[in-house]
């Protein structure tokens, strides 16, 4: 008698495709968490470029635009310096002091800082927010001392920044995957697929990265000047969409429900008709046989 052998399952290395976001529902969590892991280093890596191309050498800038003297002191900025002043700014982040807020110097990155007297405005595209100067703190403001202050905190703050990106995607997709993972289940069981909770979990994580991933691609374009900051906006919220994709169309790879394939029926169809003594006489030849008598 020959049995049919099940193949074994591709193995789960690239979450890139639906059957590799699959395979990872008979990996090992282990796997799993090595391949996040991977592609939480690329979302980290690209962070950090853009931070040391985009953002932080405009800050060095700013500094070395400072005067000698100045600081926030009782919740106010002493500025000996010239206002309005742009201190420096490229297309996506621009430093600014004016001490009235009057509105005169042009906005044209996608973030600017302005500092005013009493309180700091960060303007996002049209929008903006008010933070004012903490009282009772002494905080520098001039190029004698933020210049080695910022040489000596740069290295620093890339480092933080990579691990809060590494840190924070694991922690989301962990949430994520036990949020999702009954959802996947159920999604599963109606379409009789072999996977029970925790293997929806891994699957449900690893339907994350693709997504991610996304992002990712569409953080490197915005650094290089592909996309504004109004489509790297669209292109956040299209990466939760297309987890959500992977979710619904990765357990159509895996193996049907032994259970299920051996009933050789779907448990959830119409049951047929059960036979009776009535029905089962009722045959077409015992029909055929009382037409011709009545004849």
């Amino acid at each position: 008698m020959s049995t049919t052998v099940e193949p074994s399952p591709p193995p789960a290395w690239e979450p890139l495709t639906p059957q590799g976001v699959a395979a990872f529902a008979r990996a090992s969590f282990g796997r799993l968490f090595l391949v996040q892991l991977i592609v939480a280093a690329l979302a980290a890596g690209v962070v950090v470029w853009f931070l040391d191309t985009a953002w932080f050498p405009v800050v060095r800038e700013a500094i070395r635009q400072m005067p000698p003297q100045g600081e926030i002191r009782g919740a106010q900025l002493g500025w000996p310096g010239n206002t309005p002043a742009q201190l420096a700014g490229n297309h996506f982040l621009g430093f600014a002091v004016d001490l009235t807020h009057s509105g005169t110097i042009a906005r044209e990155a996608h973030v600017q800082i302005e500092f005013g007297r009493k309180d700091v405005r960060v303007f996002l595209l049209v929008h903006y927010w008010v933070l004012d100067y903490p009282d009772g703190w002494r905080i520098a403001f001039n190029r004698t001392e933020l210049e080695p202050l910022w040489g000596a905190w740069e290295p620093g703050l890339l480092a933080i920044a990579a691990a809060a990106v590494i840190v924070g995607l694991m922690m989301t997709w962990a949430v994520l995957a036990t949020v999702y993972c009954l959802p996947t289940w159920l999604i599963t069981f109606f379409e009789n697929r072999d996977l029970n909770l925790r293997q929806s979990w891994r699957l449900s994580g690893a339907a994350l990265m693709p997504g991610a991933l996304f992002l990712t691609f569409g953080i490197f374009s915005y650094g290089l000047n592909l996309a504004d900051l109004l489509q790297l906006a669209v292109l956040g919220g299209l990466h939760l969409v297309i987890g959500w994709v992977y979710l619904v169309l990765s357990p159509l790879f895996l193996p049907r429900n032994p259970a299920v394939a051996k009933a050789g029926r779907n448990p959830f169809a119409a049951k047929p008709p059960v036979e009776t003594p009535d029905t089962k006489l009722q045959t077409p030849s015992s029909k055929s046989s009382r037409t011709s008598f009545d004849d």
